[in-house]
């Protein structure tokens, strides 16, 4: 089973940006959907970004379209998510999440879709 290793995370300004990395250790990522997710102090985690086994399909929440971009590299067994123009509610833990055993195009956006979790960072944006 792949575990799931997240990085990244830091406190920022409005505006500024990030890129979040999330790193697989035992098992190579091309067999797995990803998908990223925040969740905010007295909030439900919320789907983020998602990216299908293929890397040709993806799926973002409204409030980061335009702003964040999902991408993977297979051969360092690693998912992105670059984070531009950040603003104060992206503020959250984000977690990275994989699901098994799908087609290549497919991505979900709901958190009881995915099997595996990283254990989150920290993303502050400060205004």
């Amino acid at each position: 089973q792949v575990q799931l290793v997240e990085s990244g995370g830091g406190l920022v300004l409005a505006g500024e940006s990030l890129r979040l990395s999330c790193t697989a250790s035992g098992r190579t990522l091309s067999t797995y959907a990803m998908g990223w997710f925040r969740q905010a102090p007295g909030k439900e985690r919320e789907f983020v970004a998602a990216i299908s086994r293929s890397g040709g399909s993806t799926d973002y929440v409204d409030s980061v379209k335009g702003r964040f971009t999902i991408s993977r590299d297979s051969a360092k067994k690693t998912v992105y998510l670059q984070m531009n123009s950040l603003k104060p509610e992206d503020t959250a833990v984000y977690y990275c999440a994989a699901r098994a055993g799908v087609a290549a195009f497919v991505v979900f956006t709901t958190y009881s879709a995915y099997d595996t979790w990283g254990q989150g960072t920290q993303v502050t944006v400060s205004s």
